[in-house]
């Protein structure tokens, strides 16, 4: 993976994280236990301190940048999707920032919440634990249910075993020229997806 020091600040990765070999990690970046940083993944650590607690995670195409002087946080088992921005923001415990939702400046998303798809927190916008948040700008919709926040954890989980996979057999190679035979399938947990429930 491209990792960068920066005026002699160098990026930290627990051993027990994964990190895809096309992510990059610029300067006060620190990667936590059982973390996972996605293909593509650009942590830029040059203005503020970039922080993934224990069992995080950010996925491919995602950015994660600091205004100056402050940290970006994302906080035990926090879960950032697809192409999704944080700038200088928090992300709470257990909360869940959806694909391509940008979070803003000095933003505090409180502990599990979950911010939807293609939603826009506005700079300074800080929200309750427990809330749904929708819209451009967002907006909190109203208070999750347990069920929803046992789906979310379920998913983080499937990420940290994700993990745990990629440490153990990821590897670079060729592809195939055909499907075999006896093609095996993924070893996955029975999860279904949130609009089937």
């Amino acid at each position: 993976m491209p990792v960068y020091r920066l005026e002699g600040v160098t990026p930290v990765v627990d051993p027990s994280a994964y990190v895809h070999p096309t992510a990059v990690l610029i300067g006060d970046v620190i990667i936590g236990p059982e973390c996972y940083v996605g293909p593509n993944a650009s942590l830029r650590g040059d203005f503020g301190r970039l922080v993934m607690e224990k069992g995080s995670n950010i996925q491919d195409n995602c950015v994660m940048h600091g205004f100056p002087g402050t940290d970006t946080v994302i906080r035990e088992n926090g879960h950032v999707g697809h192409g999704a921005i944080l700038h200088g923001c928090q992300v709470g415990v257990n909360a869940l920032i959806g694909m391509n939702a940008v979070i803003m400046d000095g933003a505090l998303i409180g502990e599990s919440s979950i911010v939807a798809a293609n939603a826009f927190v506005k700079a300074g916008f800080e929200c309750p634990p427990r809330s749904l948040l929708v819209g451009s700008p967002a907006e909190v919709k109203r208070e999750l249910r347990d069920e929803e926040i046992c789906w979310k954890e379920e998913g983080t989980a499937e990420y940290q075993r994700l993990t745990e996979r990629c440490l153990d057999s990821l590897e670079l190679c060729e592809p195939l020229t055909a499907v075999e035979a006896d093609r095996p399938a993924m070893n996955l947990i029975d999860m279904k997806p949130k609009y089937k429930s």
